[in-house]
């Protein structure tokens, strides 16, 4: 069995792999990571493990995944499935290189944008060709939300929240419009953008608000919380049969 952890800005997922199929999901925290590791040692077998994370990771959890499987920290000198035509390939976000990673895998000879909503919405395209150019970073639904309360003296802090119209008729309306609205107009166009520059372009939306966003965006696209997890467990196989 792997096991499978995500770092995220925001939160830490982990997750149990047989082979390609996905078992279990966790989310937890800085405070309670280490904990649930060692307790899904104590209940399965389990033989491989890998980190992706967006921050640094405690030298408690490394070690102790070292000493009991089989264990990758996916880094830059990583090996992926793809050629990094990023002209700063030290500073783009790991997550992003296993997101791609997982579209060459899962789509293979395929144009693919990868839509990363969560804290930060982030683009990445590969081409058919199995080559990484980058994409795009920008704020997030909740960064957008906390920005217009941190930048104003009378805006509130609100939650997400599907705005009843376009036309915000009060000023809890108008900040729900302007920001969901808002995103979604920003990646349709994204969307847009590549569809007209590649064809047989394949859209994947994952992270925290895919579920919410992809209800309400007007192009065809394949929705998967948890592709990142999938690429994940996929980068270890991957490197298990080298």
């Amino acid at each position: 069995m792997n096991l499978i952890i995500d770092i995220g800005n925001s939160r830490i997922k982990i997750a149990l792999f047989e082979k390609d199929m996905l078992s279990e999901i966790f989310l937890e925290t800085d405070k309670t990571v280490l904990k649930k590791i060692k307790k899904l040692f104590k209940l399965h077998l389990i033989s491989s493990s890998i980190i992706s994370t967006v921050k640094d990771v405690s030298n408690e959890i490394t070690n102790y995944l070292q000493e009991n499987s089989i264990f990758i920290l996916v880094n830059h000198k990583f090996s992926f499935p793809f050629k990094n035509l990023y002209k700063t390939p030290k500073t783009v976000g790991v997550d992003r290189l296993v997101l791609s990673s997982a579209a060459v895998m899962l789509f293979p000879k395929t144009n693919v944008l990868i839509i990363d909503a969560g804290t930060c919405i982030t683009y990445d395209f590969v081409s058919k060709d199995s080559e990484y150019f980058g994409g795009a970073i920008s704020p997030g639904l909740k960064i957008r939300y906390k920005s217009l309360n941190d930048y104003t003296s009378k805006l509130p802090l609100l939650d997400v929240k599907q705005p009843k119209s376009f036309i915000g008729n009060t000023t809890e309306e108008s900040i729900h419009s302007g920001v969901v609205n808002g995103t979604l107009q920003e990646i349709d166009g994204v969307i847009n953008q590549y569809k007209n520059k590649f064809s047989h372009l394949t859209i994947v939306l994952t992270g925290g608000d895919a579920k919410f966003l992809s209800k309400q965006l007007k192009s065809s696209i394949f929705a998967n919380q948890n592709f990142l997890l999938e690429g994940l467990n996929k980068l270890l196989i991957f490197n298990d049969n080298k």
